[in-house]
Order: structure tokens, then C-alpha cells, then sequence
């Protein structure tokens, strides 16, 4: 009976979603009863349904319209994770002052501008209607909502303190995408000058030297050893540049696949990065404070901690942190102190050690942990900050070389040329 009731209520939820799937988006315009004109937006099976619903509610339609499609369809667009920190913070700030859950879902869709997110929270908010708690309606979209996101949804509603955790979520996204946004920072302006000097010398290699190489030939002149280096390497270009473009190309994705495929691979690329003399030292304090921060929020929110270092070791973004992570996890699970199987990974500055000691002993750990959050996220952003500093003046040296010592290359036979006449 049981079995045949829940049957029955899975199918309900099921044509419940496949009808939320159906409706379409119209743009209204109406009078109402003091004859002044409004517009906005309804969701409905067709125009005559919009059209009922205006008049239910004391106006009197003017034009429904189906909502036209964006030139280049943004239906597409990806769901973020600033997005999901926006939709934490919203229902948080709503539930807390004593909106309800479904009503909190629809003011949120309502004003979503992402199709594709304003989607799935249509569908979250039927299967919540259907008698599922948040968390299982959250599941059907493990990629927006990741396995930590969650648990933590579920130990608040355990807890009953969910506005709080998801309101501690959304600060945790916001702080991720922080560290993200400043690590890609501090990778982009080097990156992209070096593409672009790459650029430059390519298309003097292919175009430019060969005019140079010529007016050589003519005037029979002797090159020096540098100009001959660089017109050997125009010839090799002309002649072999799809081979130089398909080793690039397929170098790089080479790259990416062996770091995705491979664990060993992935393990021994990050362990070179890391021993990076600048870089390196970023790379370290993101992960510690990725693992902290995650840590403290999951801890906070009463998972416990086997089940936390589990989720944490996925969140720091670091294959050899993960490891260590896991490895932390099962000392736990024999009843090691955290401190301890901390400090048995050797990864951990001693005063992350000493501060998550201190944290265990004072039962404060999701305190201490969040201090020590702040202070490497802090070192990151001054370590951003540094590098970009730093780098400046190197680039502009390796611009020099690259592209300056190409030109000069090219003008060494006119100057001597110059001086014999």
C-alpha cells in the first residue's frame, strides 16, 4: 500500500514538472481599474490563460504576447557559481524573516534574469510542492548543486537552522569565487602578453622577414650569425607552420586530457607547480584556505567531521591537498585528533596545526578554522597583488628580447652594409 502510495506521488511530482516544463513566457500589457496601464511578465500554458488570470485580478488586457527568444539564445547560458550565492543569499535573507519556502521561490524566479537557472528553480520548487525536502530536490542538479552544497542543506534542515546555513553558504561561495577570480587574475595579464608576443614574432617570422630576406639576396650581402638565426627560423615557419600549430594544439590538449584522465599525471603537473617560486607559494595558500573555509562551514553546520573531510577534499581545487585530505580522514576514523593527522601530511604550516589544536581543545574548531580562512585569503590577494608587480618588469624584459632582438636581428646587415658605403 505504502509502496503503491509513494507510486503514485512520484507521478504526480512527474506530470506536476512535466506541466512546469510546458509553460511558456508572456509579455502583458493591461488596464486596470483606474484605467492606468501596466505590464510585466506570466508564465502560462497559452495567451487565453494570461488573458483569464488578468481579468481574474481586476484588469483588462490589452496585448499578451509570447516573450521573444533572445537573437542568440541565452537559453544556453550556464548556471554559476556567483549565481547559486546569489539564490543562497536570497532565500536565506526571505527565510529568515518568515517567508515561506515555496513562496521565497517563487519571488526568487520571478526576478532570475538566467533561463537556464530560472529553469531548474522552477523545477526544485515543484518537487518541493510534490513533498520533497530541499535537499532531494536540490540532488536532481548534482553539477549546480554539488554534493557539499548539499549536505550542508541537509544538516541545516536536520539542525532546523537552515535560513542560517544557507546564508553561511552563500559567504562561502562568495569567498571561493573570490580566491578564483583572484588566482585568475594574476594568470591572465602574463598569459595573455606572452600569447601575444608569440603572435607578433609568428607574423614577422612568416611575413616580415621574408621582405628582409630578399633585399639581402640582392645586395649579396654576408649575414651575421644572429640575422642568419632568425631567417633560418622564418624559412622553418613558411615551410613547416601547420606542424608548429598542430604541436601547440595538440600539446595543449594533450595537457588537459593527461591531467583529467590521469591521477599521476595531475599529481606530478601540481607538484612541479607547486615548487613554482612564486606561483607555487599562491597555490598553497589558496588550497589551505579553500580547506579551511569549507571545513569551518561544513563543521558549523553540525556534518560531522569524517563526513566533512570527505566533501572538503573536493572543494580545495588541489589534487595533491585532496589526497591529503582523504588520507586525514581515514586517521580520524581510527580516532586520531585532527591536529594530529594535520601535521602527518607535512602540507600544513605549523601555525594552521596550532591554531586547529587550539580550536579542538577550546571546542572552537569551526572558529579557529575561519580565522585561519581569513588570514590566507588575505595572503593570497597580497601575493596577487605582488606577482602582478613582479611579473611587469620580467615581461617587458622577455618582450624586449623576443620581439626587439627579431628587429635588431634584421637591421645588423643594413648597418653594415651602411658602413661600407
Amino acid at each position: 500500500m505504502a509502496t503503491a502510495t509513494a507510486t503514485k506521488n512520484a507521478r504526480a511530482v512527474g506530470v506536476a514538472r512535466a506541466q512546469v516544463s510546458k509553460l511558456v513566457s508572456y509579455d502583458w500589457t493591461a488596464l486596470d481599474k483606474r484605467g492606468k496601464r501596466m505590464k510585466g511578465e506570466m508564465q502560462s500554458k497559452n495567451a487565453a490563460l494570461v488573458k483569464a488570470e488578468l481579468r481574474r485580478q481586476g484588469m483588462n488586457p490589452q496585448t499578451v504576447r509570447e516573450k521573444s527568444k533572445p537573437l542568440f539564445g541565452s537559453t544556453g547560458k550556464t548556471v554559476k557559481p556567483r549565481d547559486v550565492a546569489i539564490f543562497s543569499r536570497q532565500i536565506a535573507t526571505m527565510m529568515a524573516s518568515g517567508v515561506p519556502m515555496v513562496q521565497a521561490f517563487d519571488i526568487i524566479i520571478d526576478g532570475q534574469k538566467n533561463p537556464r537557472f530560472k529553469n531548474i528553480l522552477i523545477d526544485v520548487k515543484t518537487s518541493i510542492e510534490g513533498g520533497s525536502s530541499l535537499h532531494e530536490a536540490l540532488g536532481q542538479y548534482p553539477v549546480q548543486f554539488d554534493e557539499l552544497y548539499r549536505n550542508l542543506v541537509h544538516a541545516g534542515e536536520s539542525a532546523g537552522v537552515l535560513d542560517t546555513v544557507l546564508d553561511t553558504v552563500a559567504t562561502y561561495k562568495e569567498r571561493m569565487e573570490s580566491i578564483k577570480a583572484k588566482i585568475k587574475k594574476a594568470l591572465f595579464y602574463p598569459i595573455m602578453v606572452m600569447v601575444v608576443a608569440l603572435l607578433v614574432s609568428s607574423i614577422l617570422l612568416l611575413f616580415v622577414v621574408p621582405v628582409f630576406q630578399q633585399t639581402f639576396k640582392d645586395a649579396g650581402a654576408q649575414l651575421p650569425a644572429p640575422t642568419q638565426f632568425v631567417v633560418s627560423a622564418s624559412e622553418f615557419m613558411q615551410a613547416y607552420w601547420w606542424v608548429v600549430l598542430l604541436s601547440i594544439v595538440g600539446g595543449v590538449t594533450a595537457l588537459i586530457q593527461g591531467k583529467k584522465r590521469s591521477p599521476k599525471f595531475a599529481h606530478f603537473l601540481e607538484r612541479v607547480m607547486l615548487r613554482l617560486p612564486v606561483m607555487g607559494g599562491i597555490m598553497h595558500q589558496s588550497a589551505i584556505a579553500r580547506f579551511a573555509r569549507t571545513l569551518g562551514v561544513t563543521f558549523h553546520a553540525g556534518v560531522p567531521l569524517v563526513e566533512a573531510l570527505e566533501a572538503v577534499a573536493g572543494a580545495t581545487g588541489s589534487v595533491i591537498y585532496g589526497e591529503a585530505i582523504m588520507q586525514m580522514r581515514d586517521d580520524i576514523a581510527v580516532g586520531h585528533q585532527l591536529q594530529l593527522a594535520m601535521r602527518q601530511t607535512s602540507l600544513f604550516p605549523n601555525m594552521v596545526v596550532q591554531m586547529t589544536a587550539i580550536g579542538e581543545e577550546s571546542g572552537s574548531l569551526d572558529h579557529m578554522l575561519f580565522k585561519v580562512a581569513e588570514f590566507y585569503e588575505e595572503e593570497v590577494s597580497n601575493a596577487v597583488d605582488n606577482l602582478a608587480t613582479l611579473l611587469e618588469p620580467m615581461i617587458m624584459v622577455i618582450l624586449g628580447v623576443l620581439v626587439g632582438g627579431m628587429v635588431i636581428s634584421l637591421y645588423l646587415p643594413i648597418f653594415k652594409l651602411a658602413g661600407t658605403v
